[in-house]
């Protein structure tokens, strides 16, 4: 049950990875095009600053989301004797012994694996931080494709309303 879980929340995790990466790299494309040709002809077209403006800080927020989704929080990688005795640290989650010396480590592991409460405790710890940080990631993109969608919306009917205000 702890491996299938543990595996679906990586998969999981992986496809946030990817659907950020997308909107990312689109993104990207979009200011690049925007900020090389676009911003050189609104001397010419002055109606389109606002049109354009929407646009990038539209991508640039929606880049900003997708960027907060992929971010990792790492914690201090350190433990004590009083953690373990306490059954408080997760030594399954690499941010929380990253930093420690081997032979502590080593004695920590030893003390859970002797330890059945301790162990599956930090089974289930581990993969409800797991699921909390799945959580944080699919709403930050959620967050992001929003922006995007609606923000690409209004950019859309900007540039129309523009368009058509100076053909009067």
């Amino acid at each position: 049950m702890f491996r299938i879980s543990s595996g679906n929340h990586q998969r999981l995790s992986d496809m946030a990875d990817n659907k950020a990466h997308i909107m990312i790299s689109t993104n990207s494309i979009i200011l690049s095009v925007t900020l090389s040709v676009l911003l050189r002809k609104l001397e010419d077209n002055p109606h389109l600053i606002i049109p354009t403006l929407i646009l990038l800080v539209i991508c640039v927020v929606t880049m900003v989301f997708s960027i907060l989704a992929t971010r990792p929080t790492v914690p201090p990688g350190t433990f004590t004797h009083e953690d373990i005795e306490q059954k408080k640290v997760n030594l399954l989650f690499f941010g929380n012994f990253y930093r420690m010396a081997l032979p502590d480590y080593v004695e920590g592991m030893q003390n859970m694996m002797e330890d059945r409460d301790f162990l599956y405790g930090s089974l289930i710890r581990d993969l409800y931080s797991q699921g909390v940080v799945l959580g944080r990631k699919y709403r930050l993109l959620r967050v992001a494709y929003n922006v995007f969608m609606f923000g690409i919306i209004a950019s859309v009917l900007a540039f129309v309303i523009a368009s058509a205000v100076v053909a009067l």
